[in-house]
C-alpha cells in the first residue's frame, strides 16, 4: 500500500506542554456523548506518525464503535480483570480489595467498560520489535484525545479472554496483543495529578546518585 504523508490537523491546538501535564487515567467516561468519526481519524492518524523500530510499521488498531459489541467486550473485560487480580491477590471481589488500596479506584474501569463510547484495541503484526513500535504511536493516540478533550486509559486483558476476544472481532492467528484503550468524554475533570519528584526517581550518571535539581 503507498505511504501518505499527513499534515498536522488544525483541532490539534492544545499545547503539547498542557496535553501531557493534565493527561491522566480516565476510568468514567460518559455514555450520553458520542466520539466522532473525524476525532477517531485525528486520534490514529496521531498513533501513525510516532517511530516505529526498524520502520516497522507493524501496529493496527481495531477500532470498535458498535454498542452490542462494546457490550460483550465489556463483560470480557471485567472477566479479565478480575481474573488478574485472582492470579495476583487471590482477590475474587471488591469486598477483598483492602482499605486505601489504588485498586479500588482501579476497579471502576472493570465495571465501567461496558459504558465506553468507543474502545480501541492495539496490535502487531509479528515482529521483534513489535511492542516497541507499538507504544510510542499508543502515546500519540493517548496525547491526541485529550488535546481534544477526550479521555482515555491504558489497559490489558488476560489470558483466559483472549482467543474470546480475538473471535469476537475475526482477528487474524499470529496477531500480538499490546493494550485495549477506551476512549470517551469524561465524567469528571481531567488533572492536575500528583507524582514523585523526578528528583526521587532520575540517577545521573551513575545509579543512586541525584539529578543536579535535587
Amino acid at each position: 500500500m503507498e505511504m501518505v504523508r499527513l499534515d498536522p490537523p488544525a483541532e490539534l491546538t492544545m499545547s503539547i506542554g498542557e496535553v501531557m501535564f493534565s493527561q491522566r487515567a480516565t476510568r468514567r467516561l460518559d455514555s450520553d456523548r458520542s466520539v466522532t468519526d473525524a476525532q477517531l481519524q485525528i486520534i490514529l492518524d496521531a498513533a501513525s506518525k510516532a517511530p516505529h523500530g526498524g520502520d516497522s510499521l507493524s501496529a493496527r488498531y481495531l477500532v470498535i464503535r458498535d454498542r452490542g459489541a462494546i457490550d460483550a467486550f465489556g463483560k470480557l473485560y471485567f472477566e479479565a480483570w478480575w481474573a488478574k487480580r485472582r492470579d495476583a491477590y487471590g482477590w475474587t471481589s471488591k469486598a477483598d480489595i483492602p482499605e486505601g488500596s489504588h485498586y479500588r479506584l482501579a476497579a471502576l474501569l472493570a465495571d465501567e467498560m461496558v459504558n465506553a463510547p468507543v474502545v480501541i484495541l492495539v496490535y502487531s503484526k509479528p515482529s521483534r520489535v513489535a511492542a516497541s513500535s507499538a507504544f510510542p504511536g499508543i502515546q500519540n493516540l493517548l496525547l491526541a484525545a485529550r488535546a481534544l478533550g477526550l479521555g482515555s486509559v491504558l489497559t490489558t486483558l488476560h489470558p483466559d479472554v483472549m482467543e474470546r476476544v480475538d473471535a469476537m472481532f475475526g482477528v487474524p492467528e499470529g496477531m500480538e496483543f499490546h493494550c485495549c484503550i477506551p476512549i470517551g468524554y469524561p465524567r469528571g475533570k481531567f488533572g492536575p495529578t500528583s507524582r514523585l519528584p523526578t528528583s526521587a526517581t532520575t540517577s545521573w550518571d551513575r545509579w543512586g546518585q541525584p539529578p543536579p535539581w535535587k
